[in-house]
């Protein structure tokens, strides 16, 4: 079993995100090894990039906070080393194709299996495009996961049969944020993923309160969220670990007994 399906092993699964370098690497560090004690099974890590184009404003600016401190994907890479010193808590970049491109997708993804990443989401590149990623990924250890939206419908089939990791279950239309419903019918676009393939289906964006990742984690095996967090990283700022660490563990109590 690999680590990603691992962490969907002992119950619905808690999948914080942070920008990183939001505020700072140092804190970003000092975020994982808080989320993880207060409960998170998997960590998203973004990468920031300086046109977020699935973001909403709050990740938005985070990206723009973290490139403006100079969190570059190596200062990133030189945090994930760090953390891997201390813990084995499976990791997944988030990022943009022009990030990879940037670095060189086989240099980029060899790096990331270097350091212990466990997956990668790439938000802007469809089914059609990731064959080149997921190849490379494939070879060195590294998922690439998959991401299937309401829009989807047909396609979610074929999304699902060769989909790696877990599946990220996009809860609503348009970009990520908080919003204060989700109407989309999750058990429908999980049953059909399930169908294809035995893969663990997680649900993201726009959930930001306990009730709600309870709602979603009934619907599928695990929550991600990403702007409520982020939104904690920028009003309390250096001083963000309690807030985030107490927010985690509220989220992941919820769902614990699901």
């Amino acid at each position: 079993m690999t680590k990603i399906k691992n962490a969907f092993a002992n119950g619905k699964a808690f999948i914080p995100f942070i920008t990183c370098g939001d505020p700072s690497l140092a804190i970003s560090e000092q975020l994982v090894y808080a989320m993880e004690a207060a409960g998170a099974d998997l960590i998203e890590l973004g990468i920031p990039f300086s046109d977020p184009t699935a973001e909403g404003p709050v990740i938005q600016a985070a990206n723009l906070r973290a490139l403006h401190a100079g969190a570059l994907t190596d200062a990133i890479f030189e945090m994930v080393a760090r953390i891997r010193q201390k813990t084995q808590i499976p990791l997944v970049f988030m990022t943009y194709a022009n990030v990879v491109y940037h670095y060189g997708t086989r240099r980029f993804l060899q790096k990331a299996a270097d350091l212990g990443i466990d997956g990668l989401i790439l938000a802007d590149v469809p089914y059609e495009e990731k064959a080149e990623f997921a190849k490379v990924g494939q070879e060195l250890g590294v998922e690439l996961i998959s991401m299937i939206a309401p829009a989807s419908h047909d396609r979610i089939k074929i999304i699902a049969q060769d989909a790696a990791g877990f599946v990220y279950c996009v809860s609503s239309l348009g970009v990520t944020g908080v919003r204060n419903t989700i109407t989309t019918d999750i058990s429908a676009m999980v049953q059909l993923v399930k169908h294809e393939q035995d893969i663990p289906c997680a649900v993201g964006f726009g959930i930001s309160t306990p009730a709600q990742a309870r709602e979603m984690a009934q619907q599928a095996d695990g929550v991600i969220v990403g702007s409520a967090i982020v939104r904690l990283c920028e009003k309390y700022g250096q001083d963000c670990v309690q807030p985030v660490a107490d927010y985690v563990r509220s989220m992941k109590d919820a769902i614990r007994d699901l």
